[in-house]
């Protein structure tokens, strides 16, 4: 099968450091490939891939600080993907609504996977215009805000099977990885680990937007507390060791999040997740299996003391059956076959 993947130009593919939009969709690119596809991937030009990649710009967005609108990018981006459309038997866009209004009027048939939370205002007006364009959620939870879209498969993430693995290390703190933001809760995580006597390790992003967040609220708990050591963003190469040398995962969100990245990278290294139970936490963690589904901190710290009650192998081995990248590409191949079916041209609302 011909299959055009559009990939976000803010990172490359796979993403240098942080970046899980990215690093799914160059999991998922690797993986067709893998399973002899034809692959295509548009994405910026410092990716990495055995794909045939069509480079839209010299080097990411995030490392190029003269860019000043992005938008402008991703829009010239989408046309130079329709000119070429009639080369593909599908194509698979990860750019939310960008090109939903050139796709739907065309006759190649298009996916798109919706990688973000979908319960504001504007994209729930956005989306809901393209009633009859196909969509692909990465949780159950993710849907409720627009239940009434063409929803034609939830896919979960995966990840390539041994590109995280356990390593033998003895586990000597809680660990917090992923981004600093008011929504992923390392505010909380502090809490519990301070009072289950336990360190922690936090190994994160700061966006520009979020700096004035760390500062205020942040960065007074990590300094001068002894239990705190704070990392800073750390590459795949990194991630095993430290995963690995972790009790549990701390993931005390206060969001409705799509998926969460992070929750399997874990797993991969057969390490347990404390999670608060907001948006795909349900689906994604097996309680009492391969971590702890709380919804308070008093119920966190409780979680910290049964962390002995989990096997790390088994945490592992429920990797190995749920979340792996040759599973979701697998996936993706039965949506891109259903919608090579003949149908009917799709159009935009009001067209």
């Amino acid at each position: 099968m011909r299959i055009a993947q559009i990939a976000p130009l803010y990172e490359a593919m796979p993403p240098k450091l942080y970046g899980g939009t990215e690093r799914v969709v160059s999991f998922l690119t690797e993986e067709l490939v893998a399973l002899g596809h034809d692959v295509t991937l548009f994405a910026s030009g410092d990716s990495i891939t055995s794909a045939t990649l069509v480079p839209m710009r010299e080097r990411a967005i995030r490392l190029d600080p003269t860019v000043r609108d992005p938008i402008a990018l991703h829009h010239r981006m989408i046309e130079l993907v329709y000119r070429r459309k009639n080369e593909f038997d599908v194509l698979h866009s990860h750019l939310d609504h960008f090109p939903l209004s050139l796709l739907s009027r065309q006759n190649v048939p298009f996916v798109t996977t919706l990688h973000g939370r979908l319960d504001l205002d504007e994209y729930i007006e956005a989306f809901g215009s393209f009633r009859t364009a196909p969509f692909v959620s990465i949780s159950e939870d993710q849907r409720k805000p627009i239940p009434h879209l063409n929803w034609v498969r939830t896919v979960m993430h995966g990840l390539p099977a041994n590109l995280l693995t356990p390593r033998p290390v003895t586990p000597e703190y809680l660990a917090f990885l992923g981004r600093i933001c008011p929504e992923k809760g390392v505010d909380k995580a502090i809490r519990i680990a301070g009072r289950a006597g336990m360190k922690l390790k936090i190994a994160a992003k700061v966006d520009n937007v979020d700096k004035g967040y760390y500062d205020a609220r942040i960065k007074p708990l990590i300094q001068g507390n002894p239990i705190v050591d704070f990392i800073g963003e750390i590459d795949d190469q990194q991630k095993s060791e430290f995963l690995s040398g972790a009790h549990a995962l701390m993931f005390p969100i206060d969001w409705p999040e799509p998926f969460g990245l992070v929750m399997i990278e874990a797993m991969a290294c057969g390490t347990p997740v404390i999670a608060y139970g907001s948006g795909s936490v349900p689906e994604v963690i097996d309680d009492g299996v391969t971590g702890f589904i709380v919804t308070n901190e008093d119920e966190a710290v409780a979680a910290t003391k049964r962390l002995h009650q989990l096997d790390r192998a088994t945490v592992r081995a429920t990797f190995d059956r749920r979340w792996t990248a040759r599973r979701m590409a697998e996936d993706y191949l039965d949506v891109y076959a259903e919608l090579a079916q003949p149908m009917p041209r799709l159009h935009a609302v009001n067209d």
